[in-house]
């Protein structure tokens, strides 16, 4: 998108749909957990009935940029909870680390 001669609007998507839920499950399962302990549902946020579907098309994308998506559902929730991992581990030492230099 960046390279090309003019500027423009494009669609990154994988052109498949997913609820809530699924990405809940997805999320969840990588963790060994079971999301309806930790979630709660208020139905204010829930969208208007009129909204059947949301899929995003790519096709403008794939047409000029020959683009295609690589990443599924399963393999997005795994990066972004091994992220969160990592972040919550690193943040961990140092707070440990802190801790330890007050105790000093």
């Amino acid at each position: 998108m960046l390279q090309q001669n003019q500027p423009d609007d494009y669609v990154i998507a994988t052109g498949q749909t997913h609820s809530v839920r699924q990405f809940l499950d997805e999320v969840f399962g990588c963790l060994d957990l079971d999301w309806h302990k930790y979630v709660e549902i208020d139905e204010r946020y829930f969208r208007p009935s009129e909204v059947d579907l949301l899929l995003g098309d790519a096709s403008k994308a794939r047409r000029v940029l020959n683009w295609e998506p690589r990443v599924g559902l399963s393999e997005l929730a795994r990066m972004m909870v091994d992220v969160d991992t990592d972040l919550a581990k690193r943040e961990q030492v140092i707070e440990q680390h802190i801790k330890d230099s007050k105790g000093s």
